[in-house]
């Protein structure tokens, strides 16, 4: 006998990290960091057509401080990547980035000195899309992926527990049977 049946019909149950989870993922400011052609794919998404402003989304802020999210879109120069880190570090916690299309993720074509080979080699990203350039539809589906990284995500010590013991695991994994056949 628990609490739920003492209580009248209507009435719902939760716990404050679900309900935090709930409000983080429906509030998502995303903030405009378009550095190539996937910046013109990440800007149709917020027209009608596609109307991000559904998901929380409204508007993508201009100032890092009022911003939750970076999609970091296009490629990366090394010139580029200390003012990255500057923006991302001026971002209020928690804060999430979104790395899209394949230069962002990989370099992609540009396999020289001058572009940084990932984004994750200057921020810690949490979604990687792929595709050169990624569709509006691929974003959103992204995006919809994140919203449900951020409703499981526990709350304060509980979060920073959890981001050390998924550290650890990745550091102590032992290679699967596709990563030994690309090491060979």
């Amino acid at each position: 006998m628990g609490i739920e049946e003492k209580l009248p019909s209507g009435v719902l149950l939760t716990s404050v990290e679900k309900l935090a989870g709930y409000m983080r993922k429906s509030s998502l400011w995303p903030a405009t960091f378009g550095l190539a052609c996937c910046a013109i794919e990440m800007m149709a998404v917020g027209t009608p057509r596609y109307d991000l402003a559904r998901f929380g989304m409204e508007v993508f802020r201009a100032s890092p401080r009022q911003a939750d999210l970076m999609i970091v879109a296009g490629r990366v120069s090394q010139k580029m990547a200390p003012v990255l880190r500057q923006i991302y570090d001026q971002m209020p916690n928690p804060k999430w980035v979104l790395s899209m299309g394949v230069c962002a993720s990989s370099g992609g074509m540009f396999n020289n000195y001058a572009i940084v080979q990932g984004v994750d080699h200057v921020v810690p990203v949490d979604i990687y899309l792929p595709g050169c350039p990624p569709r509006p539809e691929m974003l959103m589906d992204a995006i919809i992926k994140l919203h449900e990284q951020i409703s499981a995500a526990p709350l304060g010590a509980n979060r920073v527990a959890a981001t050390r013991d998924a550290e650890q695991a990745a550091l102590t994994a032992k290679p699967t049977a596709q990563m030994k056949g690309l090491l060979r």
